[in-house]
């Protein structure tokens, strides 16, 4: 089945933190896409920020910011369980940075005891505030193989190293066996919390849900402080700084605050090969 020009949106959650950023980069990376002619959809951005907004969306950004105000005011403005749903039952396409990374994990330690709830999608334990407090911050000159996987993105700039700004940034500190009672385990480790499971119930969502976790970044073993800080990050080069997991992907960094695109150039062809293949599969 072929489509013409669809009208795809995608939705930056927009409770707290630097969603405008995101969506000002999405429009960059459109314009990219266009440019290359790699893709010629009607793209529309909505910040997100009630259950019915969020119905409205092919794909969804969650952004950085602070993961456990965050988590309070999805709690307390009923957007929690509708976004397990999205990203856990309906397996729709989903990137988190930094804050967001952590609300997709299925498991993050140190953490205030019922002080923070996940949302959960990624088979990872996270290490909230791994690098330290906020002028511990640092910037990395990073590889991202996969960037050279972009059909929007030229040879040249696929290989030019990607600016990384950590900010009180979180790791991946393990990959979770993708298998049942793995939350149990995970809840039983002190002053950690855990997402609640839930199960897609189509076909297309249990493909994505069946996934292993792919890592597609890590640190390198050099990384400097941001320009007007005196600390030095203590960065251990190889912590896993990227990872994918079918329709679930996360960074511990902030590409929304670089001006760079090619990370959402990417992830924009990411939701394409998605929806198209949920079209095929459903046909």
């Amino acid at each position: 089945m072929t489509r013409s020009k669809p009208h795809v949106t995608i939705g930056v959650l927009a409770l707290q933190g630097a969603f405008s950023e995101h969506i000002q980069l999405l429009r960059q990376a459109t314009l990219v896409l266009k440019a290359s002619r790699v893709n010629d959809s009607e793209w529309r951005f909505l910040e997100v920020r009630t259950p019915e907004e969020l119905g409205k969306c092919d794909a969804l950004i969650i952004p950085g910011g602070e993961s456990t105000t965050m988590s309070l005011v999805a709690a307390r403005s009923g957007m929690l369980e509708p976004l397990r749903e999205y990203v856990k039952v309906l397996r729709k396409p989903t990137w988190g940075t930094c804050a967001g990374l952590i609300l997709l994990a299925e498991s993050a330690n140190r953490t205030k005891k019922g002080g923070q709830e996940l949302i959960g999608g990624l088979d990872v334990r996270v290490n909230r505030n791994h690098f330290g407090r906020q002028v511990e911050s640092f910037q990395a000159n990073l590889d991202l193989p996969f960037l050279r996987t972009s059909g929007g993105v030229t040879d040249e700039d696929a290989t030019r190293p990607f600016r990384g700004v950590f900010i009180r940034a979180p790791v991946v500190e393990k990959i979770l066996p993708h298998r049942e009672g793995i939350q149990i385990e995970e809840a039983s480790r002190e002053a950690t919390v855990v997402a609640p499971s839930r199960v897609p119930t189509d076909n297309v969502a249990k493909k994505d849900f069946e996934a292993e976790v792919e890592v597609l970044a890590r640190l390198p073993s050099h990384a400097t402080t941001l320009p007007d800080q005196e600390n030095t990050a203590q960065a251990t080069g190889g912590d896993i700084i990227a990872v994918r997991q079918g329709n679930v992907f996360g960074t511990s960094f902030h590409p929304e605050l670089t001006g760079d695109s090619r990370i959402h150039v990417w992830w924009l062809e990411q939701i394409m090969t998605a929806l198209d293949r949920r079209i095929q599969q459903a046909s």
